[in-house]
């Protein structure tokens, strides 16, 4: 009965595995073979420490053997990249029972049904290497079905996968993605793992201002008529404003933009930026939407259509009342930046980012306060 071991960063990744670990020994037993398979999780915060992928592989071997484990796979949300490629997965080398999966690189969409196809081809080539190793294969195993490259025509026209066996490397097998679809992918499947939906609950005091701004544009009627008067073009002008406004206030205020002295990678800081660009604004965008709906609903049930046509003249539509939740959301989002900078450091980033890269910017952050600290004790 063959033991695999998923080690997982915390977060995202724990969910991913955690969700695997049910569909995977029916899936291992069908596409690689064999007798029931176990699959064990653990959510290891000390490989969610390390930045390079053979740092990653070495702690998965540790755990390994700690486990007892016959094979172990890492699932990790650290982008990984060679020569300007993103790399879906390491597998084998120094040790040939370990493989390490990155998630960011599989993309936004169907992260989990994705880490499947990669973990399956992961345990397919460690089981292939172990049996060269020992010059035999099994007569009693069925044959695996190879899946070289994770072909399908959609892969290879959104973002082919290919397989390597890199020589002068401590790894034996890596699957990586073209140099610029690829870099698409890994940008979507990064900024899924700062689960951008969080920033709606994750800052208090921006949703409180929010709220509480957007409640008053509900009471004032130079907010309904504003909302009466402007066309859908110069509207979405301002949602567009507004949005902007909150996530660049976001970014700059709570020191969330990659700088060059934080990394000489300039490519790895270009997508560091991009991707906290990207989760900052799908975040506001989020919380707008819900603002629009709460005070649309607000609208309908408080407000008298009787009362409304008074202060706009004419007959009462549904779009007046589309027009009000406007102003007041835009309002009320344009309040939250300000909200926002009763936040701390901490808890912005713990609301943008998965914990790794939180993680990553607390201790860039406390780098700089020790360096600002040490220039002013030298002065």
């Amino acid at each position: 009965m063959p033991r695999l071991g998923l080690i997982s960063d915390p977060d995202s990744p724990d969910h991913v595995a955690r969700a695997l670990a049910q569909q995977l020994p029916e899936q291992l037993e069908e596409h690689i073979g064999g007798s029931e398979w176990v699959v064990e999780v653990v959510c290891d915060p000390v490989v969610a420490g390390r930045s390079k992928g053979k740092d990653i592989l070495d702690t998965i071997e540790n755990q390994r053997t700690a486990q007892r484990w016959d094979y172990a796979i890492g699932v990790t949300d650290l982008p990984l990249r060679t020569s300007s490629r993103p790399v879906l997965a390491n597998i084998g080398g120094e040790h040939p029972r370990v493989g390490l999966v990155s998630l960011p690189a599989l993309g936004g969409l169907q992260p989990r049904r994705r880490a499947r196809q990669m973990i399956l081809q992961a345990v397919d080539e460690i089981l292939r290497a172990t049996e060269e190793s020992r010059g035999t294969e099994s007569a009693e195993e069925q044959p695996r079905k190879r899946r070289r490259g994770l072909h399908s025509a959609l892969t290879e026209l959104l973002a082919p996968i290919r397989r390597e066996e890199p020589e002068g490397t401590a790894i034996s097998v890596r699957y990586r993605a073209t140099k610029w679809r690829g870099r698409a992918r890994l940008l979507s499947g990064m900024v899924r793992s700062n689960t951008p939906w969080r920033l709606v609950l994750g800052m208090s005091g921006a949703v409180a201002a929010s709220l509480a701004t957007s409640v008053f544009g509900l009471t004032s009627s130079t907010v309904w008529q504003i909302g009466n008067m402007l066309g859908p073009a110069r509207r979405g002008i301002v949602v567009a404003g507004v949005i902007a406004l909150m996530a660049t206030w976001l970014i700059l205020t709570h020191r969330l933009w990659e700088k060059p002295h934080h990394s000489h990678d300039r490519e790895q800081r270009v997508l560091y930026n991009a991707s906290t660009a990207t989760t900052v604004t799908i975040g506001v965008g989020l919380m707008y939407v819900t603002l629009f709906l709460v005070n649309l609903a607000l609208a309908s049930l408080l407000i008298d259509p009787q009362l409304l046509s008074s202060k706009l003249g004419g007959t009462t539509s549904f779009g007046d009342y589309l027009g009000l939740a406007w102003g007041a959301a835009s309002m009320g989002v344009a309040a939250g930046a300000l909200g926002s900078g009763l936040e701390d450091d901490a808890t912005v980033r713990r609301a943008a980012y998965g914990y790794r890269e939180a993680q990553r910017r607390e201790s860039q952050q406390r780098v700089e306060q020790q360096q600002e600290q040490h220039g002013r004790n030298g002065g």
